[in-house]
């Protein structure tokens, strides 16, 4: 197929608006390999170099001369939403098929099946869906002329993203016309990652590598230990700071902490996670219209989101790798002459990534419970009656699935919603793998350490380094370094933010898959038996209060007067309706005083009667031993009983000191409702665990 550069110049302009648009380095020429057909591609360019104007410019071209539609596959949500507007711009007809959508599924399919869609954006898991291979992709797949693999990275196991799925695409090229037209892009590709997608997207695959300088971004770390001081920073600093921006956190906790300290300094921020749900697509829009100084989000603003005149990007702790802080410091500066992407490192980062190496495979042990529940089970097992089964977490169950159904032969399949054995067994490679990548994590938190002790003016050409490019071709800074010091009268009012900041704790709705025998108990909780919406003082381990609770339990045996003081204003703020009449907590057999002390304490200090009418039936492992929601909820089935004593009328205050699984809190609260009490309000000092 003949190249049409006058058309493609033409599309550049349309697509970028701006009418003396000119190609950058390497554009032009990688369309034209891919409208030509000239073999298999894979690009490798730094962020901000415009991959996305190659392939949809290429889709156009070729659709223009007759070709049929580009399929692309695309990571995030986010990515998909920037793609679908920059495609449109260019009157390329897009479409995505997402699990954000599922209403526009049937439009999508039927576009598809009249040719009426230009280019399918599709996430990898996508190709694992029974529905979209029998009600979409059978009816197009001979049409594709264009496969392209945007952030290819993801393919590879020793790329920081690795995302299981994206295994799928290795066999599907495979089976692919060694003719048909492929492009794989990412901007971050070390030679590991290289030598890895050449094997797996071959033969024959041609690779174009450019210049990973960011000339435009300056590049700072700032130690600084307690999330107080960071948070006292932030403040200051995005008062200073010109345009807008993206802060990165590693939690959805800290996300959501870090907004609500910067709207109380007048900030216009929004947080940002998976968690976000419908609105993700609003808030998207409203950092890119201006409409807010920044977003606080965790990596699901990751990858492919596109703001090219974004001004800054700030880490709240350090991620897990240099790679991975190269791709999203990267989103900063595209379309400027001068960006900051500056990371605060804190203490508690390492035992964040630490907890994110040690969840990323599951164990052996773990596999072969997995296996065994499955094996006695020749009907199959769902994810959540599998979690009756097995004591294991529900994200690890169901990471242990996924990664089993990829490997080749695969020893389990799902039919019918339901997990089953198949005749395969499962490879040592498998076990290799794990503790290989395991390995090479444990490197990049150690190099990531690295990075974080550098001097200013060293960053870029150490990520350069990271990425295997020649770190002599970084260039010198092109902003002032920010002050790294602290301002003392925002750091007292961070750490009384942390200290006055209260948490959800959210009512159970449902029993567990299976119920609670013991209790006679399943399906949904009726609304007059849960408890209301609760309220826990903050993150165990966390900032504010954290030390303290830490220092009561294990240490002092005895809970501070200054945490008693400080439930008792979080109450007295919340202000529960009804209005509390008393005050019962939950029973321990280990601690047995620690949690009723705290609680009497409590109760005088709000000037309530304390009633203890609830206990514990025998000694059972701790709630935090059980794994998952199934397994806790077991461990507590038959566990609590009332203790004969009348249930005093009105409100009950339920106290305990760590809530996790939230089952000893909802047990509780059914227990009294059942029993005539009055609405239940739970509180306790700390929530418990990681979440993103």
């Amino acid at each position: 197929m003949d190249y049409d550069s006058i058309r493609a110049l033409e599309l550049l302009r349309i697509g970028s608006g701006r009418q003396n648009a000119v190609f950058r380095d390497g554009q032009e020429e990688t369309i034209r390999h891919i409208v030509e057909g000239k073999g298999r591609l894979l690009v490798v360019q730094k962020t901000g170099w415009g991959k996305s104007f190659v392939y949809f410019i290429a889709t156009k071209l070729l659709r223009e001369a007759g070709g049929g539609l580009a399929l692309l596959i695309s990571p995030l949500l986010a990515l998909m939403r920037n793609q679908i507007a920059a495609a449109e711009r260019m009157g390329i007809r897009a479409a995505t098929i997402n699990s954000d959508n599922a209403d526009e599924w049937t439009t999508v399919e039927a576009k598809l099946a009249k040719g009426e869609i230009d280019i399918l954006l599709i996430s990898p898991e996508r190709l694992a869906n029974e529905r979209f291979h029998e009600r979409a992709l059978a009816g197009f797949a001979a049409q594709i002329s264009l496969l392209v693999i945007d952030e290819a990275h993801c393919i590879s196991d020793w790329g920081h993203d690795f995302r299981p799925h994206y295994r799928l695409l290795e066999r599907i090229v495979k089976t692919l016309p060694p003719n048909l037209r492929l492009l794989a892009t990412t901007a971050t590709a070390n030679n590991r990652v290289m030598n890895d997608l050449t094997v797996a997207l071959g033969p024959n695959l041609k690779v174009s590598r450019g210049d990973l300088n960011r000339a435009s971004l300056t590049l700072q770390t700032i130690c600084l230990p307690s999330q107080a001081e960071r948070l006292a920073w932030l403040a200051e600093q995005l008062d200073a700071l010109q345009g807008h921006g993206i802060i990165y956190t590693l939690t959805v906790r800290d996300a959501n902490q870090v907004t609500d300290w910067l709207k109380t300094r007048g900030f216009n921020v929004e947080a940002y996670a998976s968690k976000t749900g419908i609105r993700r697509k609003e808030l998207e829009q409203a950092l890119l219209d201006n409409q807010v100084k920044a977003l606080v989000a965790t990596m699901a603003l990751g990858m492919g989101y596109d703001k090219p005149d974004l001004a800054f990007v700030i880490h709240y702790q350090a991620p897990g790798s240099v790679v991975a802080y190269y791709q999203q410091a990267g989103r900063a500066g595209r379309a400027l002459d001068s960006a900051y992407g500056v990371l605060l490192s804190g203490r508690e980062e390492t035992g964040i990534t630490d907890w994110f190496i040690r969840n990323a495979f599951p164990t052996k042990q773990e596999i072969a419970n997995v296996l065994e529940a499955l094996e006695q089970a020749p009907n199959g097992l769902s994810v959540p009656y599998l979690l009756g089964r097995v004591n294991i977490s529900k994200g690890r169950v169901e990471k242990a699935v996924v990664l089993l159904s990829l490997e080749t032969p695969a020893p389990i399949a799902k039919q019918n919603g339901r997990w089953q054995l198949t005749a395969a067994t499962l490879s040592e490679a498998f076990w290799e793998r794990a503790e290989r990548l395991t390995a090479l994590r444990r490197d990049e938190q150690r190099q990531m350490q690295e990075y974080v002790n550098l001097p200013f003016g060293r960053h870029m050409g150490f990520l350069i380094g990271a990425l295997d490019g020649d770190p002599n071709l970084a260039t010198a800074p092109t902003l002032p370094a920010l002050p790294t010091n602290v301002n003392a009268k925002l750091l007292k009012e961070a750490v009384a933010f942390l200290r006055r900041t209260s948490l959800p704790i959210e009512p159970r709705k449902k029993w567990p898959a299976g119920g609670m025998p013991q209790y006679d108990v399943r399906g949904n909780i009726d609304a007059t038996r849960q408890a209301q919406r609760g309220r826990a003082l903050c993150v165990w381990g966390g900032g504010g209060w954290g030390d303290l609770i830490y220092q009561g339990k294990y240490r002092d045996g005895r809970f501070s007067d200054n945490l008693v003081a400080a439930c008792a204003k979080m109450i007295r703020e919340w202000n529960p309706r009804p209005a509390l009449a008393w005050v019962s907590c939950v029973p321990s057999l280990r601690h047995p005083d620690l949690v009723p002390d705290f609680a009497r304490r409590l109760a005088t200090a709000l000037r309530l009667p304390f009633h203890a009418v609830i206990v514990k039936a025998d000694n059972r492992p701790e709630q935090k031993t059980m794994a998952n929601r199934t397994q806790q909820a077991r461990n507590i089935d038959g566990l609590l009983a009332l203790n004969g004593q009348p249930i005093p009328c009105g409100a009950v205050l339920l106290v305990d000191d760590i809530v996790d699984s939230r089952w000893t809190l909802t047990v509780s609260a059914w227990l009294l409702r059942e029993n005539g009490g009055g609405e239940v309000y739970p509180i306790a000092l700390a929530q418990a665990g990681y979440d993103e």
